[in-house]
C-alpha cells in the first residue's frame, strides 16, 4: 500500500502560499496591509493560480512520460522561497534508469515543451490586461529584459511602442514572462537539465563537451551581462555536467524524436533571456 504523498502535498500548499504573496506585490499592493486587509492576498490569485498551472503542466509532463515509460519517477517536489517570484520551480527524482534515447528524449523535452505552451496563453492573455504608460527611468529602477517572442507578442498586441513609453505587465502576463524564463534555463543543454537530456539523446557522449563550452559561455555571459548566469554556472558545476549513460544506448533516436529535439531547440531560443533583470 503506497503512502500518501504528504511531503508533496504540503510543499505544493506552501510554494501556492508563497506566490500569492509574491503576486500580492505584483500587483501593486503592499504585503504589509495583508495584516490590516488580509483580503487583499486574493489580489495575488491572477499571479499565483498561472504560475503554478505553468510548473504543473511542466513538472507533471515529465511524470506521465516516465511513466508511460516505465521509469519509476517522484510526483513534483515544489520549492517555495521568499524570492521575487515566490518559488524556486519544482523537480520530479528519477528512482530507475531511463532505457533508450527515444525514452530520454520523450521525457526531458515533454516538460519544457508542455509549460512553454501554457506560457504563450498565459502572455497573451496577460499582455491585453497590460497597459502601455509613459515611463521616467531612474536609478534603482528594476527592468526586466525580453525574449524573442515576448518581445514579438508585445509588438503584435502593443505595435511599436514609443520612447520613453514602456508595458507595465499584468500579473498574468508576468507569469508567463516567469514561464519562458524558467523554459529557457530548463533548455540549457548542460548536464542533467530537461535541455541536457535532449543534447544527450541527440549527441550522445559528445554532449559532455557541450556542457563544458556552454558552462564557459554563462561564465561569460555571467561577466559582461547578468551576473545571476555566474551562479547559474556554479550551481551546475556542482550538481554535475556529465549525463549519466542510459542502457541501451544502441537504439538510435527515431526521425519524430529528433524533431521533438528540434523544437526544443527552437523553444530555447525564442525564450533565452540574455539580461533577464537589470537594476538601473
Amino acid at each position: 500500500m503506497k503512502r500518501f504523498p504528504w511531503l508533496h502535498l504540503i510543499l505544493f500548499v506552501l510554494t501556492f502560499l508563497s506566490t500569492l504573496v509574491g503576486g500580492v506585490e505584483h500587483s501593486g499592493i503592499s504585503i504589509l496591509t495583508l495584516f490590516n486587509y488580509p483580503e487583499n492576498l486574493l489580489k495575488g490569485l491572477p499571479f499565483s493560480a498561472t504560475l503554478m498551472t505553468i510548473l504543473l503542466f511542466h513538472e507533471f509532463s515529465h511524470y506521465l512520460f516516465s511513466k508511460s515509460h516505465h521509469v519509476d519517477a517522484t510526483l513534483p517536489y515544489f520549492i517555495p522561497a521568499p524570492t521575487l517570484f515566490g518559488t524556486l520551480g519544482a523537480f520530479i527524482k528519477m528512482k530507475s534508469p531511463i532505457t533508450t534515447k527515444n525514452a530520454l528524449m520523450d521525457i526531458g523535452a515533454s516538460g519544457p515543451i508542455a509549460g512553454f505552451i501554457v506560457s504563450v496563453i498565459a502572455v497573451i492573455i496577460g499582455l491585453t490586461m497590460s497597459h502601455v504608460v509613459p515611463v521616467t527611468k531612474e536609478p534603482g529602477m528594476m527592468v526586466f529584459g525580453d525574449s524573442l517572442l515576448f518581445k514579438a507578442l508585445s509588438r503584435l498586441i502593443f505595435g511599436a511602442i514609443p520612447p520613453n513609453y514602456d508595458v507595465v505587465l499584468h500579473p498574468v502576463a508576468l507569469a508567463g514572462w516567469i514561464g519562458f524564463f524558467v523554459t529557457s534555463m530548463n533548455l540549457l543543454p548542460i548536464g542533467q537539465l530537461d535541455g541536457g537530456h535532449i543534447a544527450y539523446a541527440l549527441l550522445g557522449e559528445r554532449h559532455h563537451l557541450l556542457s563544458k563550452v556552454l558552462i564557459v559561455i554563462l561564465v561569460i555571459l555571467g561577466v559582461f551581462l547578468f551576473e545571476g548566469w555566474l551562479v547559474w554556472a556554479v550551481l551546475l558545476v556542482i550538481l554535475g555536467i556529465k549525463h549519466p549513460p542510459i542502457l541501451s544506448s544502441y537504439i538510435p533516436l527515431d526521425n519524430r524524436r529528433r524533431i521533438t529535439g528540434i523544437i526544443a531547440l527552437l523553444i530555447f531560443v525564442l525564450t533565452f533571456i540574455p539580461v533577464p533583470i537589470a537594476i538601473l
